[in-house]
């Protein structure tokens, strides 16, 4: 209990320290907003209406946004690919290794300060949404839970992207291998179109992919739907699938990216 403590405590202050980093490196924020904007433009006003059909654009819109929080979200874990392999690089993961804290208080330090980051890319994803013709149509309650949803999910991939970051063997390969992976995951899902608009295969991955499911709960969650509703048990329990993925996904790749930091931080 009292090493559990103490790494947490030790892992604020890693928060904290990564936070400094974001604050003399502003860039860092407008990489984790611009994309999400750009893509938001590019989807509402370039394809809205030939995605949105009879529906028209301003459907879709509602329909497109939680589709790019969770891509926000989901390519801010790129952050801590990146992070982590330029720590490593620079030997800062040496000085952290002399130090006498808790080895899971920098994994743990890293991937709570790139969900900070989350929050904020959030907030400005909320307040372009409004802008384009978003709305929150559900409770109140509902929209604060759905957001945790997404927070939830952001802190979730985080440990992926910590396993990557601490595997890989320069910022440069970092930077390709924290990316081309959610490529494929975010776009088959029902981010951008419909399930039912995807054929055969594509369809079933789609279903059962916890991007879907962490979109399915957010859209139900804040009253935009859009074409037919889903079928389906991860779509009839979209909310319940997405924090079961979570879990999972923290499970699986928290020890094994506290295990990598350790072999690495022992060298």
């Amino acid at each position: 209990m009292n090493a559990l403590v103490k790494g947490l405590s030790d892992g604020g202050v890693i928060t904290w320290r990564n936070l400094l980093n974001v604050r003399r490196n502003p860039d860092w924020l407008m990489a984790a907003t611009l994309q999400p904007i750009m893509f938001v433009l590019l989807f509402a006003y370039v394809f809205g209406d030939a995605i949105g059909g009879d529906a028209g654009g301003g459907a879709y819109r509602e329909f497109l946004i939680a589709g790019i929080f969770a891509q926000t979200v989901a390519f801010n874990s790129a952050f801590t690919v990146i992070g982590f392999a330029n720590d490593l690089q620079k030997g800062i993961i040496d000085r952290f290794r002399s130090l006498p804290m808790s080895r899971l208080a920098v994994v743990f330090g890293r991937t709570t300060s790139d969900l900070v980051v989350s929050v904020v890319a959030l907030v400005v994803m909320s307040l372009c949404g409004l802008i384009v013709g978003w709305r929150i149509r559900g409770s109140v309650l509902d929209a604060v839970f759905a957001y945790l949803l997404m927070l939830l999910f952001a802190w979730a991939l985080s440990w992926i992207g910590a396993l990557i970051g601490l595997a890989a063997r320069s910022v440069e390969v970092a930077q390709s291998a924290g990316l081309i992976w959610m490529f494929p995951l975010s776009f088959i899902s029902s981010a951008f179109v419909p399930l039912d608009k995807l054929p055969g295969v594509l369809g079933v991955l789609a279903e059962w992919n916890p991007f879907t499911a962490v979109i399915n709960a957010t859209r139900e969650l804040f009253g935009n739907r859009f074409g037919t509703p889903p079928t389906g048990w991860p779509a009839e329990h979209a909310a319940l699938y997405t924090v079961l993925c979570c879990v999972g996904i923290i499970v699986v790749f928290a020890p094994l990216a506290t295990a990598r930091y350790r072999r690495v931080a022992s060298r």
